[in-house]
C-alpha cells in the first residue's frame, strides 16, 4: 500500500479515496507493481530494481523513466545513507507530499489531461495530517515544510545559524539550481482557488532534485544569481520563503516562495492553528515607539499575527491585546480550526481601533505615517507611502473633503491636524517631472509582465486609478474617454481655481510613464462596442464613467432659458467656451458642486450669486472652508430653503420662489425633506444653476451586456468585488456609488484593480482579500499623552491679487509649516504581534518604512530538522509531555 494515511495503510483504499481517484488513470499496473516493490523513500539502484522486479534492464528502465515523468518516483546519486559511496542513480518512491503529489503538479500538459491531480494534492495535504499537527513540536517533526526567514531580516541577529539562510543552502548546492513551476499555485488554480500569480518558476529545486526537475521537463536551470533574483521578487510580493523539512539537517531539495492564500505546507499551521507545522526560529516585534500603523507589516503578514491597534493608553489602563490559543495544553479537534483562515488572516485590527484617520479615510491612507516621514524631511518616501493607496495626491490636496481631518484624534483637544495641507505640500514633488514619484512595478510572475489586456472605461478618478494600480501590478491597461482631455469631472466639472489643469495632467503622466495606454475621443457603445472590443481580446473591463447629467429640477419653469444644471455650467467654462453671465444669479445646492459653480458665477461676470440649499447653514455639505471662501467671494447663503417653481417672462428666467424647509432627513437618516408651504420667499435672477444630484447617462455602453441597475440608474455591483451581473464587466465610482467624493473613486478603482487582476488571472475574486475594514479607536477614552506638542494649526494663506480670478488663490504651507504641523500629530496608532501566531517569517520587516518591526531569535528549537523516518521519535515525547499539561488544565 502506498500512502501517507495511517488509516489507509491499516484498512485499505477504497474508489473513494483520494489514493485510489486520484492515481487510477495516471498510473499504470506496472508501475504500482515496481513502486509497491520499491519502498517508500528506500533508495534503489536499478540493478537492485531488477532483482526485486525481474525485470530486464531495458524494459525497466523505459517503466521508470516513465515513471519519472509522471512524477511517481524521483531520482539522485547522494549517498547521505552511506550505502552508495560510487554515487550511482538510485531511484526513489518520494512520500505523497512533499513529494510525487507535487510532481503531478508541475506540468500543465498533464495536469490537463489528468486534473484530478490538483484535489489529490489538496487531500494529501490535509487527511494525513489533521490528526497529527496538534502533537508536532517546534521543528516540524520532519513533516512537510519550514519557513525560513528573508536573510535580511536575520543578518544583525548573531545567533543566527546556517540552517536559518538561504545563501547556506544554496551555497551547499552550489551550481545546481532549478526553477519550476510551483504546484500549489498551479493546483490551486486548477481548483477555482487562485490567488492571481503567475504558477511558473517560483519553485527552486536544488542539488540532485534540479537535475530532477529539468530531466524530466519540469523546469529549467539557472544561476545562483537568477535565483537570488526570483527570491528578491518574491519578498516584494510578500511570499515566504519555505524549505522541505524531510530530510534532516543534511539535506533540502527545494526553497519555495510560498503565497499563503494557496500554499498547501502554510495551510498546516494555518487552517489547524498549529504553527509548529511552520514556523521558523524568530518572532517579529513592534517597537512602538518608532511604529506610525501605516499598516504595511499587517497587509502583507501571511499568518496574520500582526493586526493594527493603538499607541494611545486608555483612561482605563493600557489595551490587552488578545492572543491566539495555541494546543500544547489544550484538547484540539475541529472546533479550534480555521477553515476560512485565508479571510481571518487579512483581518486588519482588533475590535478596541487603530488610528481615526486611516480609518476615516475611504482608501485607508497611512496619515500617521506619511506625516512622520514629511516630519522627517523625507518627502519623497512619504509620497510613495501616500501613493500606495492614492495616485493622486496633488489632486486630492487640493479637492478632498478631508474626513481624516474630522476624525483626527487632536480634534478632540483643540484642532485637527491641518492632514491635508501636509499632503498637498509632500504631493507638490508630482508636478515635476524631475521628482514626482513613478513606483516601481511588484509582479506576482517571475518573468515579465502580464500580457491580458484590459479596458477601462472613463478617464476619471475612479477609472485612472484602476489603471494605476493594474499597471503597478504588471498590465498595460487602456483607458477609453469620449472626451478628449482625460480626467473625468477632475478636468470638465472642477474649476481651476479650486484645481488647476496642470496639477491633473502631471499625475496622469505618471500613468503613461507606467504603460497605460489612452484612447481619447472614443465613445464605448457608439464608436466601438463591449463586444467588438472582446473580440479585439480585451478580457476584462472596468466601467467608470461617472455622473455625467445634471438632470432636471422638476418643477414648474425649469425648461425656461438660463436654467442650466451646475455639471453643464462648469463643463462649457472648462472647455473654454462663452459663458459670460449678467445679472443676479440663484445657485441651488449645498454641497461642494454648489460651492463650486457659484464661485465660477462670480468670476463669469454676474452682478450678485445667491446661493440655496435645503440644509440648514451647519449642516451644509459644504465644509466651513468652502463656506468661507464662498463668502469671501461676496456669495450670500441662504440655508433652509426649497424651491417650488421657476418665476419666467417671455421664456426666459427671471426669479425663483421658496419655500421653507424645517428638516432634510427623517428619523431613520433617510432623505426625506419636510417644509412649511406657509414660509415663502422669492428671489428675483437672470440664471438659475442648479446642483441638487447628478446622474448617469450610460447611453449605449452597455447595450447588449448583464449589467443590471439600481432604481436611481447606478449599477448593481458586488459590494467586495465590484463586478456587474456579467462576469468580466466590473464597474465603480459615482456611476455606483452616486455622487460621492474624488477620493471615494480613487478606492474604488484600486478595488477594481484587484478584482480584474484576480478575473482575467482565472483566480478567487474574494478569498484571502483584504476587505479594507477598519475599527476607529475610542477617542473619548483615549488618554492625550502628557506634554504633547501644543503648537496651533497652522493655516494657509491667500493671494488677495488672484482672488476672483481662475487661479489657485490659497497659498500651501512652507516647510516651515510643515514641521509645525506634523509635530501636532499625537500618532495614535500602532501595530501589535500576537507571538502565538507569528511564523518568524520576516516579511513584515522588508515592508516597514520606520524600522519599527524586527525578528528576534527566541525559539531556537524550531530550528531542529530531523528525517521523515525519526518523526516518531519527536512527536511521542512532546505528545506524553502535551496530554500531562492537558491533564493538569483540566484539574484545575
Amino acid at each position: 500500500m502506498i500512502t501517507d494515511r495511517v488509516p489507509a495503510k491499516l484498512k485499505g483504499v477504497k474508489g473513494n479515496d483520494p489514493e485510489y481517484w486520484g492515481l487510477a488513470d495516471l498510473i499504470s499496473d506496472e508501475m504500482a507493481d515496481v513502486a509497491l516493490k520499491m519502498g517508500v523513500r528506500k533508495p534503489k539502484t536499478i540493478g537492485q530494481l531488477m532483482k526485486l522486479t525481474k525485470l530486464e534492464r531495458e524494459p525497466l528502465q523505459k517503466l521508470l523513466d516513465d515513471m519519472a515523468w509522471v512524477g511517481l518516483i524521483e531520482y539522485n546519486w547522494e549517498n547521505l545513507d552511506g550505502k552508495n559511496p560510487d554515487h550511482e542513480k538510485r531511484y526513489v518512491l518520494p512520500q505523497f507530499v512533499p513529494g510525487s503529489a507535487e510532481f503531478f503538479n508541475m506540468r500543465r500538459s498533464q495536469m490537463d489531461e489528468h486534473p484530478q491531480v490538483a484535489a489529490f494534492f489538496e487531500r494529501m495535504t490535509f487527511l494525513p495530517l489533521e490528526k497529527i499537527t496538534p502533537m508536532v513540536p517546534p521543528g516540524g517533526a520532519g513533516i512537510g515544510m519550514h519557513v525560513i526567514p528573508v536573510e535580511k531580516a536575520i543578518e544583525t541577529e548573531n545567533e543566527a545559524v546556517g540552517l536559518e539562510k538561504i545563501s547556506y543552502w544554496l551555497h551547499k548546492y552550489e551550481g545546481k539550481y532549478a526553477k519550476s513551476m510551483c504546484s500549489c499555485r498551479a493546483s490551486r488554480q486548477y481548483l477555482n482557488e487562485g490567488c492571481g500569480d503567475d504558477p511558473e518558476s517560483w519553485c527552486i529545486a536544488v542539488g540532485d532534485m534540479a537535475t530532477y526537475i529539468v530531466e524530466t521537463g519540469r523546469g529549467e536551470y539557472i544561476t545562483y544569481d537568477e535565483a537570488m533574483a526570483i527570491f528578491k521578487k518574491a519578498e516584494d510580493n510578500g511570499f515566504v520563503h519555505q524549505i522541505t523539512n524531510i530530510d534532516g539537517e543534511q539535506k533540502i531539495f527545494g526553497i519555495c516562495n510560498c503565497n499563503v492564500n494557496v500554499c498547501n505546507a502554510l495551510r498546516t499551521s494555518q487552517l489547524f492553528n498549529t504553527p509548529n507545522m511552520s514556523r521558523s526560529a524568530y518572532v517579529a516585534r513592534v517597537e512602538t515607539d518608532q511604529c506610525v500603523a501605516c499598516g504595511r507589516c499587517v497587509e502583507y503578514c501571511p499568518a496574520g499575527a500582526v493586526k493594527l491597534g493603538q499607541k494611545l493608553c486608555t483612561k482605563d489602563g493600557p489595551v490587552e491585546y488578545p492572543r491566539q490559543e495555541l494546543p500544547d495544553a489544550v484538547k484540539w479537534g475541529p472546533d479550534k480550526w480555521a477553515i476560512d483562515y485565508r479571510d481571518k488572516n487579512r483581518v486588519n485590527c482588533y475590535d478596541t481601533g487603530t488610528a481615526p484617520c486611516k480609518t476615516a479615510c475611504p482608501a485607508h491612507i497611512a496619515v500617521q505615517g506619511y506625516l512622520k516621514l514629511a516630519a522627517q524631511g523625507k518627502y519623497r518616501e512619504a509620497l510613495q507611502l501616500i501613493k500606495r493607496e492614492n495616485p493622486f495626491p496633488a489632486v486630492c490636496g487640493r479637492i478632498c473633503n478631508r474626513r481624516c481631518e474630522d476624525a483626527c484624534t487632536r480634534g478632540t483637544v483643540d484642532q485637527a491636524v491641518a492632514i491635508d495641507e501636509v499632503k498637498r505640500f509632500i504631493a507638490q514633488q508630482d508636478l515635476d517631472a524631475a521628482t514626482r514619484f513613478v513606483p516601481e512595478k511588484v509582479i506576482p510572475k517571475v518573468d515579465g509582465e502580464f500580457d491580458q489586456q484590459i479596458a477601462i472605461i472613463g478617464g476619471g478618478p475612479a477609472g485612472l486609478s484602476c489603471a494605476y494600480y493594474l499597471a503597478e501590478k504588471g498590465y498595460r491597461p487602456t483607458v477609453f474617454e469620449k472626451e478628449q482631455r482625460l480626467g473625468g469631472m477632475l478636468e470638465n466639472g472642477l474649476p481651476s481655481f479650486r484645481l488647476e489643469k496642470d496639477v491633473v495632467q502631471a499625475e496622469i503622466d505618471v500613468l503613461r510613464e507606467m504603460g497605460v495606454q489612452f484612447r481619447c475621443g472614443v465613445e464605448v457603445g457608439k464608436d466601438v462596442t463591449i463586444a467588438q472590443l472582446r473580440e479585439q481580446g480585451y478580457q476584462g473591463f472596468y466601467v467608470a464613467v461617472g455622473l455625467q447629467s445634471g438632470g432636471r429640477l422638476n418643477i414648474p419653469g425649469d425648461d425656461a432659458q438660463g436654467v442650466t444644471a451646475g455639471i453643464d455650467f462648469m463643463r462649457r467654462v472648462n472647455g473654454g467656451q462663452e459663458t459670460k453671465l449678467e445679472g443676479r444669479v440663484v445657485v441651488i445646492g449645498g454641497g461642494n458642486i454648489a460651492a463650486d459653480v457659484a464661485r465660477t458665477a462670480v468670476r463669469c461676470g454676474a452682478e450678485s450669486v445667491d446661493l440655496y440649499c435645503l440644509e440648514s447653514y451647519d449642516d451644509m455639505p459644504m465644509g466651513p472652508e468652502d463656506r468661507g471662501e464662498c463668502e469671501r467671494d461676496g456669495i450670500t447663503i441662504h440655508a433652509g430653503w426649497g424651491q417650488t417653481e421657476i418665476v419666467t417672462e417671455n421664456g426666459h428666467a427671471a426669479g425663483i420662489r421658496f419655500r421653507k424647509c424645517l428638516r432634510v432627513k427623517n428619523d431613520q437618516g433617510r432623505f426625506a425633506p419636510e417644509f412649511d408651504d406657509n414660509d415663502t420667499c422669492q428671489a428675483q435672477c437672470a440664471a438659475v444653476l442648479y446642483c441638487i444630484g447628478q446622474k448617469v447617462d450610460w447611453r449605449q455602453l452597455l447595450t447588449g451586456t448583464a449589467v443590471t441597475f439600481n432604481p436611481n440608474g447606478t449599477a448593481q455591483v458586488d459590494p467586495v468585488t465590484y463586478q456587474t451581473a456579467e462576469p468580466g464587466i466590473f464597474a465603480g465610482g459615482d456611476a455606483v456609488t452616486g455622487q460621492k467624493f474624488a477620493i471615494d473613486a480613487i478606492a474604488a478603482g484600486k478595488e477594481g484593480a484587484i478584482s480584474l487582476h484576480r478575473f482575467v488571472q482565472k483566480a478567487t475574486l474574494t478569498i484571502g482579500r483584504n476587505r479594507r475594514q477598519f475599527v476607529e479607536l475610542d477617542k473619548e477614552n483615549a488618554l492625550i499623552p502628557v506634554g504633547f506638542d501644543n503648537t496651533p494649526r497652522q493655516q494657509i494663506g491667500y493671494n488677495e491679487a488672484l482672488r476672483r480670478t481662475f487661479r489657485d488663490e490659497r497659498i500651501a504651507f512652507t516647510a516651515q509649516q510643515v514641521q509645525k504641523e506634523t509635530a501636532r500629530c499625537l500618532s495614535c496608532g500602532a501595530s501589535v504581534v500576537d507571538p502565538n501566531k507569528c511564523i518568524g517569517c520576516g516579511v513584515c520587516t522588508t515592508k516597514c518604512a520606520f524600522d519599527a518591526i524586527h525578528l528576534h531569535r527566541e525559539r531556537p528549537e524550531c530550528t531542529h530538522m530531523i528525517p521523515a523516518e525519526d518523526k516518531m521519535k519527536a512527536i511521542l515525547p512532546y505528545m506524553v509531555k502535551r496530554e500531562i499539561k492537558i491533564r493538569k488544565a483540566g484539574k484545575k
